[in-house]
Protein backbone atom coordinates (compact mmCIF):
# COMPACT_ATOMS: atom_id res chain seq x y z
CA UNK A 1 0.00 0.00 0.00
CA UNK A 2 2.94 2.32 0.62
CA UNK A 3 4.22 1.51 -2.87
CA UNK A 4 0.79 2.13 -4.40
CA UNK A 5 0.54 5.53 -2.73
CA UNK A 6 4.02 6.49 -3.87
CA UNK A 7 3.53 5.50 -7.50
CA UNK A 8 0.11 7.16 -7.62
CA UNK A 9 1.84 10.40 -6.60
CA UNK A 10 4.90 9.93 -8.83
CA UNK A 11 2.75 9.18 -11.86
CA UNK A 12 1.88 12.90 -11.96
CA UNK A 13 5.23 14.00 -13.47
CA UNK A 14 5.17 10.93 -15.73
CA UNK A 15 1.84 11.80 -17.37
CA UNK A 16 3.22 15.30 -17.98
CA UNK A 17 6.00 13.77 -20.10
CA UNK A 18 4.44 10.63 -21.64
CA UNK A 19 0.89 10.18 -23.05
CA UNK A 20 -1.37 8.11 -20.79
CA UNK A 21 -1.96 5.07 -23.02
CA UNK A 22 1.71 4.88 -24.01
CA UNK A 23 2.76 5.20 -20.37
CA UNK A 24 0.45 2.37 -19.29
CA UNK A 25 1.57 0.18 -22.21
CA UNK A 26 5.26 0.73 -21.39
CA UNK A 27 4.52 -0.13 -17.75
CA UNK A 28 3.04 -3.52 -18.67
CA UNK A 29 5.73 -4.22 -21.29
CA UNK A 30 8.62 -3.52 -18.88
CA UNK A 31 7.03 -5.68 -16.18
CA UNK A 32 6.41 -8.52 -18.67
CA UNK A 33 10.12 -8.55 -19.54
CA UNK A 34 11.01 -8.70 -15.84
CA UNK A 35 8.96 -11.76 -14.83
CA UNK A 36 8.47 -14.34 -17.63
CA UNK A 37 9.61 -17.11 -15.24
CA UNK A 38 6.66 -16.38 -12.94
CA UNK A 39 4.22 -17.74 -15.53
CA UNK A 40 5.33 -21.35 -14.96
CA UNK A 41 2.79 -23.40 -12.99
CA UNK A 42 4.24 -25.03 -9.83
CA UNK A 43 3.82 -28.78 -9.51
CA UNK A 44 1.53 -28.43 -6.48
CA UNK A 45 -0.82 -25.94 -8.15
CA UNK A 46 -3.94 -27.13 -10.04
CA UNK A 47 -4.53 -26.23 -13.68
CA UNK A 48 -6.55 -23.10 -14.35
CA UNK A 49 -10.28 -23.75 -14.66
CA UNK A 50 -12.46 -21.68 -17.05
CA UNK A 51 -13.90 -19.80 -14.05
CA UNK A 52 -10.43 -18.92 -12.73
CA UNK A 53 -9.36 -17.80 -16.22
CA UNK A 54 -12.37 -15.48 -16.37
CA UNK A 55 -11.55 -14.09 -12.93
CA UNK A 56 -7.93 -13.46 -13.97
CA UNK A 57 -9.12 -11.57 -17.04
CA UNK A 58 -11.61 -9.55 -14.97
CA UNK A 59 -8.91 -8.85 -12.39
CA UNK A 60 -6.69 -7.36 -15.11
CA UNK A 61 -9.49 -5.52 -16.91
CA UNK A 62 -10.56 -3.72 -13.72
CA UNK A 63 -7.37 -3.60 -11.66
CA UNK A 64 -4.84 -3.02 -14.46
CA UNK A 65 -6.43 -1.68 -17.65
CA UNK A 66 -9.28 0.53 -16.41
CA UNK A 67 -7.53 1.43 -13.14
CA UNK A 68 -4.44 2.65 -15.01
CA UNK A 69 -6.44 4.78 -17.46
CA UNK A 70 -8.66 6.36 -14.80
CA UNK A 71 -5.86 6.89 -12.30
CA UNK A 72 -3.35 8.34 -14.77
CA UNK A 73 -5.85 10.72 -16.39
CA UNK A 74 -7.22 11.64 -12.96
CA UNK A 75 -3.81 12.40 -11.43
CA UNK A 76 -2.94 14.53 -14.47
CA UNK A 77 -5.90 16.81 -13.60
CA UNK A 78 -5.72 16.90 -9.81
CA UNK A 79 -3.06 16.84 -7.07
CA UNK A 80 -1.28 13.80 -5.65
CA UNK A 81 -2.57 14.75 -2.17
CA UNK A 82 -6.15 14.80 -3.48
CA UNK A 83 -5.68 11.46 -5.25
CA UNK A 84 -4.37 9.91 -2.02
CA UNK A 85 -7.31 11.18 0.02
CA UNK A 86 -9.84 9.87 -2.52
CA UNK A 87 -8.14 6.48 -2.71
CA UNK A 88 -8.41 6.17 1.06
CA UNK A 89 -12.08 5.34 0.35
CA UNK A 90 -11.07 1.91 -1.02
CA UNK A 91 -11.90 -0.17 2.13
CA UNK A 92 -15.29 1.51 2.51
CA UNK A 93 -16.05 0.92 -1.18
CA UNK A 94 -15.01 -2.75 -0.81
CA UNK A 95 -17.59 -3.08 1.97
CA UNK A 96 -20.30 -1.40 -0.12
CA UNK A 97 -19.57 -3.64 -3.13
CA UNK A 98 -19.76 -6.69 -0.85
CA UNK A 99 -23.15 -5.47 0.39
CA UNK A 100 -24.45 -4.72 -3.11
CA UNK A 101 -23.23 -7.83 -4.94
CA UNK A 102 -22.58 -10.46 -2.25
CA UNK A 103 -25.37 -9.44 0.15
CA UNK A 104 -22.92 -9.17 3.03
CA UNK A 105 -23.99 -7.20 6.08
CA UNK A 106 -22.39 -3.75 6.40
CA UNK A 107 -21.87 -2.51 9.98
CA UNK A 108 -22.89 0.98 11.01
CA UNK A 109 -19.26 2.03 11.47
CA UNK A 110 -18.55 1.21 7.82
CA UNK A 111 -21.39 3.51 6.77
CA UNK A 112 -19.71 6.09 9.02
CA UNK A 113 -16.48 5.45 7.10
CA UNK A 114 -18.34 6.13 3.85
CA UNK A 115 -19.55 9.42 5.33
CA UNK A 116 -15.96 10.35 6.31
CA UNK A 117 -14.72 9.57 2.80
CA UNK A 118 -17.51 11.63 1.23
CA UNK A 119 -16.80 14.55 3.58
CA UNK A 120 -13.08 14.40 2.80
CA UNK A 121 -13.72 14.38 -0.96
CA UNK A 122 -16.17 17.30 -0.53
CA UNK A 123 -13.52 19.30 1.31
CA UNK A 124 -11.04 18.59 -1.50
CA UNK A 125 -13.51 19.98 -4.01
CA UNK A 126 -13.91 23.09 -1.84
CA UNK A 127 -10.12 23.48 -1.50
CA UNK A 128 -9.50 23.11 -5.25
CA UNK A 129 -12.28 25.49 -6.20
CA UNK A 130 -10.95 28.02 -3.75
CA UNK A 131 -7.52 27.67 -5.32
CA UNK A 132 -8.90 28.08 -8.83
CA UNK A 133 -8.83 24.35 -9.63
CA UNK A 134 -12.18 24.59 -11.44
CA UNK A 135 -13.80 21.89 -13.54
CA UNK A 136 -10.52 20.23 -14.49
CA UNK A 137 -9.63 19.21 -10.93
CA UNK A 138 -13.25 18.18 -10.30
CA UNK A 139 -13.14 15.84 -13.29
CA UNK A 140 -9.75 14.58 -12.13
CA UNK A 141 -11.15 13.75 -8.68
CA UNK A 142 -14.08 11.96 -10.33
CA UNK A 143 -11.73 9.86 -12.49
CA UNK A 144 -9.64 8.96 -9.43
CA UNK A 145 -12.84 7.84 -7.68
CA UNK A 146 -13.57 5.65 -10.72
CA UNK A 147 -10.12 4.12 -10.14
CA UNK A 148 -11.17 3.50 -6.51
CA UNK A 149 -14.15 1.45 -7.74
CA UNK A 150 -11.83 -0.59 -9.97
CA UNK A 151 -9.31 -1.13 -7.16
CA UNK A 152 -12.02 -2.22 -4.73
CA UNK A 153 -13.26 -4.79 -7.25
CA UNK A 154 -9.65 -5.89 -7.75
CA UNK A 155 -9.27 -6.52 -4.00
CA UNK A 156 -12.41 -8.66 -3.80
CA UNK A 157 -11.52 -10.75 -6.88
CA UNK A 158 -7.89 -11.07 -5.73
CA UNK A 159 -8.91 -12.69 -2.44
CA UNK A 160 -10.87 -15.35 -4.35
CA UNK A 161 -7.98 -16.01 -6.74
CA UNK A 162 -5.39 -16.55 -3.98
CA UNK A 163 -7.25 -19.70 -2.94
CA UNK A 164 -6.23 -21.53 -6.12
CA UNK A 165 -3.42 -19.58 -7.85
CA UNK A 166 -0.04 -18.56 -6.44
CA UNK A 167 0.81 -14.84 -6.01
CA UNK A 168 3.56 -14.91 -8.64
CA UNK A 169 1.34 -16.47 -11.32
CA UNK A 170 -1.50 -14.05 -10.54
CA UNK A 171 0.93 -11.14 -10.84
CA UNK A 172 2.36 -12.28 -14.18
CA UNK A 173 -0.93 -13.35 -15.79
CA UNK A 174 -2.88 -10.19 -14.94
CA UNK A 175 0.07 -8.11 -16.19
CA UNK A 176 0.08 -9.95 -19.53
CA UNK A 177 -3.66 -9.36 -19.90
CA UNK A 178 -3.06 -5.68 -19.14
CA UNK A 179 -0.37 -5.58 -21.83
CA UNK A 180 -2.67 -7.23 -24.37
CA UNK A 181 -5.56 -4.86 -23.61
CA UNK A 182 -3.36 -1.75 -23.72
CA UNK A 183 -1.28 -2.65 -26.82
CA UNK A 184 -3.55 -1.15 -29.54
CA UNK A 185 -3.90 2.18 -27.70
CA UNK A 186 -0.23 2.22 -26.67
CA UNK A 187 1.05 1.57 -30.19
CA UNK A 188 -1.20 4.30 -31.57
CA UNK A 189 0.35 6.88 -29.24
CA UNK A 190 3.87 5.44 -29.66
CA UNK A 191 3.65 6.09 -33.42
CA UNK A 192 3.35 9.84 -32.79
CA UNK A 193 5.63 10.14 -29.74
CA UNK A 194 9.14 11.59 -29.69
CA UNK A 195 11.05 9.10 -27.53
CA UNK A 196 14.03 11.46 -27.38
CA UNK A 197 12.06 14.14 -25.53
CA UNK A 198 11.95 12.64 -21.98
CA UNK A 199 15.17 12.90 -19.99
CA UNK A 200 16.99 10.12 -18.08
CA UNK A 201 15.15 11.02 -14.88
CA UNK A 202 11.79 10.39 -16.54
CA UNK A 203 12.89 7.00 -17.87
CA UNK A 204 14.22 6.06 -14.42
CA UNK A 205 10.92 7.07 -12.85
CA UNK A 206 9.09 4.99 -15.48
CA UNK A 207 11.18 1.95 -14.53
CA UNK A 208 10.29 2.38 -10.85
CA UNK A 209 6.61 2.92 -11.71
CA UNK A 210 6.53 -0.22 -13.87
CA UNK A 211 8.16 -2.47 -11.29
CA UNK A 212 6.23 -1.03 -8.33
CA UNK A 213 2.81 -0.99 -10.01
CA UNK A 214 2.93 -4.27 -11.92
CA UNK A 215 5.22 -6.49 -9.83
CA UNK A 216 6.17 -5.48 -6.28
CA UNK A 217 2.84 -4.13 -5.00
CA UNK A 218 0.75 -6.88 -6.67
CA UNK A 219 2.98 -9.70 -5.43
CA UNK A 220 3.15 -8.29 -1.88
CA UNK A 221 -0.63 -7.78 -1.75
CA UNK A 222 -1.51 -11.23 -3.12
CA UNK A 223 1.04 -12.93 -0.82
CA UNK A 224 -0.42 -11.12 2.18
CA UNK A 225 -4.00 -12.05 1.25
CA UNK A 226 -3.09 -15.74 1.26
CA UNK A 227 -2.64 -15.66 5.05
CA UNK A 228 -4.90 -12.76 6.10
CA UNK A 229 -8.62 -12.10 5.78
CA UNK A 230 -9.35 -9.36 3.24
CA UNK A 231 -10.88 -7.21 5.99
CA UNK A 232 -7.70 -7.43 8.09
CA UNK A 233 -5.49 -6.73 5.08
CA UNK A 234 -7.60 -3.67 4.43
CA UNK A 235 -6.22 -2.09 7.60
CA UNK A 236 -2.97 -1.46 5.76
CA UNK A 237 -4.64 0.61 3.07
CA UNK A 238 -4.10 3.44 5.55
CA UNK A 239 -0.58 3.62 4.12
CA UNK A 240 -1.85 4.54 0.64
CA UNK A 241 -3.04 8.10 1.41
CA UNK A 242 -0.15 8.62 3.84
CA UNK A 243 2.53 7.80 1.26
CA UNK A 244 0.70 9.59 -1.60
CA UNK A 245 0.37 12.76 0.47
CA UNK A 246 3.97 12.54 1.70
CA UNK A 247 5.36 12.19 -1.83
CA UNK A 248 3.04 14.93 -3.10
CA UNK A 249 4.13 17.41 -0.44
CA UNK A 250 7.80 16.47 0.04
CA UNK A 251 8.81 15.45 -3.50
CA UNK A 252 6.38 17.39 -5.71
CA UNK A 253 6.03 20.51 -3.56
CA UNK A 254 2.23 20.43 -3.44
CA UNK A 255 0.39 22.67 -0.93
CA UNK A 256 -0.92 21.13 2.28
CA UNK A 257 -3.12 23.73 3.97
CA UNK A 258 -5.89 23.49 6.56
CA UNK A 259 -8.56 22.18 4.17
CA UNK A 260 -6.23 19.52 2.75
CA UNK A 261 -5.16 18.50 6.27
CA UNK A 262 -8.78 18.21 7.41
CA UNK A 263 -9.70 16.15 4.34
CA UNK A 264 -6.67 13.94 4.99
CA UNK A 265 -7.71 13.42 8.64
CA UNK A 266 -11.25 12.49 7.56
CA UNK A 267 -9.83 10.03 5.01
CA UNK A 268 -7.68 8.31 7.63
CA UNK A 269 -10.61 8.22 10.07
CA UNK A 270 -12.67 6.53 7.37
CA UNK A 271 -9.99 3.90 6.76
CA UNK A 272 -9.77 3.12 10.48
CA UNK A 273 -13.54 2.93 10.88
CA UNK A 274 -13.86 0.60 7.91
CA UNK A 275 -11.07 -1.79 8.84
CA UNK A 276 -10.03 -1.82 12.50
CA UNK A 277 -11.80 -4.15 14.99
CA UNK A 278 -13.33 -2.49 18.03
CA UNK A 279 -13.65 -5.33 20.49
CA UNK A 280 -15.98 -8.37 20.73
CA UNK A 281 -19.01 -6.38 19.61
CA UNK A 282 -17.28 -4.80 16.65
CA UNK A 283 -19.50 -4.27 13.66
CA UNK A 284 -22.80 -4.40 15.60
Amino acid sequence: MSLVGSYVALSKPLVAAIPVFLLAWLRFAIAALAMPHWLRRPANEPALTPQVRRLLFLESLLGNFLFSILMLYGVSMTSAVSAGVIMAAIPAVVAILSWAFLRERVPLRVWSAVACAAAGIGLLALARNGAGGGASSGLGNLLVFGAVLCEASYAVIGKKLTGTVGPRRITSIVNLWGLALMTPLGLYQAWQFDFGAPGPGTWGLLLFYSLAASIWSVWLWMTGLRSLPASQGGVFTVMLPVSAAAVGVLALGEPFGTLQATAFALALAGVLLATLPFGPGAGR
